[in-house]
């Protein structure tokens, strides 16, 4: 067991069950404290001598999401990559649950053979979690081997809010080396109890006959997880050659039950000959389903994607200092009064193209038409990364995002960098609100995995009508073996929407100073 300054642990003699207790943590703006909720690691015993090359980093959790119940506010799941390999996915997924809001039990996913009566892949990534309106709790992993061509997306069901999962269900298998699955996500109908959606990018890549196609694909449960229908394309890219999506993730309007699917379209000019990739378009786009996803509309252009490659800006040359976060990859919510609909990106329109902000676009009217891009984090010469959104019954919108606001002129030593909350009322993205909900911690300790590696996605989800519940990740100094842990807390989103950042900031111990294409990521 590991002492924490921010949460007391309590573990249990159980094989791979621990329980964190968020107790004595500073509060962290409005709400309850920010607490650990990734206290161990329930893989640590696993033999991944045959789980190929690449440095493992034991007891790292990256890239987090979180899912709560609409039946029960005080009920949340997380879900986050549970020792994360430098060279794709990690030793399996991880959940984590609470049934009072405050304290949660982690418990492996069934996703890998290093969890209990998992799946027999050696690696799972890219997790996700969604809870339908009757309580159900639907996961989905990406699962592959690392020593052959093995690779899919995986479904798992939890009827008790997270504490078990059943009808573990591969829905896709592929064993063609040209073949590789990426980017999954689900989404619980909210009208429709035992119904679900799982979606993801499957990329079909024949150098030999100069092929390359990533459509979008899409499974379906109506019996509660029970049973997934057959996987098949929705988003057909082959009508523009050397196409793929990535980042597919459906919301839902429960007001007439319309599903949109948001993705980023890439194409790309391919030398053969170099094996050289020069993207040519990148933009966001939408596509929508009015029979429960049977059949979709063309896609609609959301925005363009104008992210750059995220580095150190006092280092961007140096390759081991490259940074890992959500370049190119939309998070999108709805605002289940209006229908509205947010989408949240990286986006280098307002450096000139100098480095990422986080952006926001909105539409009314169905994803036809959409806002102007506008830059929501506050601190304008700060790159900004990775924003994950939400919103409420009431039309509030909460972001939040990582920034290096605290990263001063000539430190090449350290990176320092924390995660923020911003929230505004509906229309009024002019009177936000933004609050610091992390240490200030330093990125470069993170995993190194195509780069410094948080995770491609964070997660956030309304809890209750007028709170947000984020799960993120920060490093820890001096942690070798635990170089990540993740947090959640409550957050108010109403009211007022609270003082200033300042005045809301989190008491923190102190941190010591001193164009990639997306593609197939893991």
């Amino acid at each position: 067991m590991r002492t924490r300054t921010r949460a007391s642990l309590v573990a249990t003699a159980a094989a791979f069950l621990l329980v964190a207790t968020v107790g004595n943590s500073a509060a962290a703006g409005d709400g309850q404290p920010v607490g650990l909720v990734s206290p161990g690691d329930p893989y640590a015993a696993c033999d991944i001598s045959g789980d190929g090359t690449g440095t493992n980093y034991p007891s790292a959790e990256a890239e987090p999401y979180v899912t709560t119940s609409p039946r029960d506010p005080r009920d949340a799941v997380g879900i986050f990559q549970q020792d994360r390999w430098s060279n794709g996915g990690a030793r399996g997924l991880t959940a984590t649950y609470t049934h009072d809001g405050r304290h949660f039990t982690e418990t492996p996913l069934p996703f890998s053979h290093c969890a209990p009566g998992g799946l027999n892949y050696q690696r799972a990534s890219d997790g996700w979690v969604s809870t339908g309106p009757d309580g159900t709790v639907y996961a989905s992993g990406l699962v592959f081997d690392a020593t052959d061509a093995r690779n899919g997306v995986a479904a798992s069901t939890s009827y008790d809010g997270g504490r078990t999962w059943t009808h573990t269900t591969p829905l896709i298998d592929d064993t063609q080396a040209q073949f590789t699955d990426d980017k999954n996500a689900v989404t619980a109908d909210p009208v429709h109890p035992g119904v679900a959606y799982q979606v993801w990018d499957r990329i079909d890549e024949d150098d030999s006959a100069k092929v390359y196609d990533g459509p979008s694909y899409i499974s379906v449960t109506r019996d509660g997880g029970r049973h997934w229908s057959t996987a098949r394309p929705f988003v057909d890219t082959s009508v523009v050659p050397h196409s793929q999506t990535i980042g597919n993730v459906i919301v839902v309007d429960p007001r007439t039950d319309t599903l949109y699917d948001v993705f980023d379209w890439q194409t790309y000019d391919i030398d053969y000959a170099t094996g050289t990739f020069t993207p040519t378009d990148l933009h966001f786009a939408v596509v929508k389903s009015t029979d429960q996803g049977r059949t979709w509309s063309k896609p609609v252009t959301v925005a363009k994607d104008t992210s750059v490659p995220e580095v150190d800006p006092n280092a961007p040359t140096d390759a081991t200092k490259s940074l890992r976060a959500g370049g190119d990859l939309p998070n999108v919510a709805i605002d289940p009064h209006t229908g509205e609909l947010y989408v949240a990106y990286e986006g280098s329109d307002f450096s000139g193209g100098a480095h990422n902000s986080v952006e926001l676009v909105h539409s009314a009217d169905g994803g036809r038409t959409w806002s102007t891009p506008k830059r929501v984090n506050s601190v304008t010469s700060a790159p900004a990364f990775t924003p994950s959104i939400s919103v409420d019954a009431r039309g509030s919108v909460a972001i939040t995002y990582y920034d290096l606001r605290y990263l001063t002129a000539g430190n090449t030593t350290t990176l320092p960098a924390a995660a923020w909350l911003l929230t505004f009322p509906r229309g009024a993205e002019n009177h936000a609100t933004e609050r610091r909900i992390s240490r200030v911690f330093d990125w470069l300790r993170a995993p190194y995995a195509g780069g410094h590696f948080l995770g491609d996605y964070e997660g956030l989800a309304t809890d209750g009508p007028v709170a947000v519940r984020p799960l993120f990740v920060e490093t820890n100094a001096d942690a070798p073996q635990d170089s990540t842990d993740a947090y959640s807390g409550l957050f108010l989103t109403g009211g007022s929407y609270g003082p200033s950042a300042a005045a809301t900031a989190v008491p923190h111990a102190a941190v010591r100073h001193a164009a990639r294409p997306h593609r197939i990521v893991r």
